[in-house]
């Protein structure tokens, strides 16, 4: 389980296809490294990673081929920028709000607009995906904690502050880049009783 508070900014160092699996090189900082140990759980760009090595300034994951087809690591190349949080610890401060590492889909960045002294970002949506999102909720972007200021058709806004540019990749994107998307837990289940009570409702007819 993650919050979606982003820790540090890592940096692929590798990239090594084999039998279908990706074998991923991510180099962090050092203070960031120290503890990470095999068998941890990290999210990177929002996908919940596990390590399964730790070398001289860099830590490696495995990522199946379910998780190429529906996240942003299938398009992972050296020298690129993902955003890394370690899993939440008992006791640890809860900011953020409760995110698990598992991409719902592939979201993309429509718009950046200016904001005051923000920037306000338009997101594509997947459709099935949109009942889980809703203005004033909160939404994982690559990881990220954010929270929904406007749904529209097929997509919805965000602003996003100046420290969360500076702290994370998310001032690196584009108009056309893709973003990996994680709804609200709350929400899925919201969903999920609607869906169900629904169906009891017609049932009953």
């Amino acid at each position: 389980m993650f919050t979606g508070l982003i820790q540090c900014v890592g940096m692929v160092a590798s990239v090594d296809m084999q039998a279908g699996r990706l074998r991923l090189g991510i180099a962090l900082p050092p203070e960031n490294l120290k503890g990470v140990a095999i068998g941890e759980s990290i999210a990177v760009d929002g996908v919940c990673l596990t390590v399964v090595a730790v070398g001289e300034g860099t830590c490696e994951f495995d990522v199946v081929g379910e998780t190429l087809k529906k996240t942003t690591l299938r398009t992972a190349k050296l020298e690129n920028t993902v955003n890394i949080e370690r899993a939440l610890k008992a006791g640890d401060m809860m900011g953020g709000h409760f995110v698990s590492g598992h991409v719902d889909g592939l979201g993309r960045v429509e718009k950046v607009e200016r904001d005051a002294g923000d920037l306000l970002y338009t997101f594509h949506a997947p459709e099935d995906l949109m009942p889980e999102i809703a203005p004033k909720g909160s939404i994982a972007i690559n990881g990220i904690s954010l929270t929904v200021v406007k749904v529209l058709e097929g997509g919805f806004t965000c602003t996003i502050i100046p420290h969360t540019l500076n702290a994370t990749t998310l001032g690196d994107k584009t108009p056309g880049d893709l973003v990996n998307l994680e709804t609200d837990i709350l929400a899925k289940y919201a969903r999920r009783g609607a869906e169900a009570a629904a169906a009891k409702a017609a049932k009953a007819k």
